[in-house]
């Protein structure tokens, strides 16, 4: 068992036949008992910061384990997520593409029924322009004909018996 400073204050000697001066060995065992209380305190401060460093380090690692932990979950949780972002973008794409191939195909399908009605305009505008053509043909063929003397002569006739019959009346 350590010795204490109350042991050490207590401490007898044995006196012999010149032995050593009493004060001078109370005076250095005083000075003993004071250093040996400041070893024993600083002892329990240092016992006493080693655990508070202790519990300290102990929180830390806690925390340390903690934040390790939340790192791991974070990183997870941002690999989740670019995962579901190239799933969700993979998903936009084909959207994107299926919406373009069905774009294209309406306009395919537009073009190729303007294509048909410009056809049929051609043969209709084709049709009316050779009615038209043998309209004016055959207008003109009666322009050429004799018969339009004989039209306007009797029309002349007619406008002056007309007139002849007017003039009766008005005298009658």
């Amino acid at each position: 068992m350590p010795l204490t400073p109350l042991d050490i204050h207590n401490k007898e000697f044995t006196r012999g036949f010149r032995g050593y001066d009493e004060d001078d060995v109370n005076e250095f065992l005083d000075q003993v008992i004071k250093d040996y209380e400041n070893v024993i305190r600083e002892k329990n401060e240092l016992f006493s910061k080693v655990n508070e460093l202790e519990e300290r380090l102990e929180h830390f690692s806690n925390i340390e384990e903690t934040l390790n932990k939340s790192i791991l979950v974070a990183q997870e949780s941002a690999e989740e997520v670019r995962r579901n972002a190239k799933k969700e973008s993979q998903l936009i794409i084909k959207e994107a593409e299926k919406n373009a191939d069905r774009i294209i195909n309406d306009a395919l399908n537009k073009s190729r029924k303007i294509e048909l009605e410009i056809e049929e305009l051609k043969k209709q505008a084709s049709v009316y322009r050779m009615r038209f053509k043998m309209l004016i043909e055959a207008q003109l063929e009666m322009l050429h004909n004799d018969d339009w003397d004989t039209v306007i002569d009797a029309e002349e006739k007619q406008s002056e018996e007309e007139v002849e019959t007017d003039r009766q009346r008005q005298l009658d």
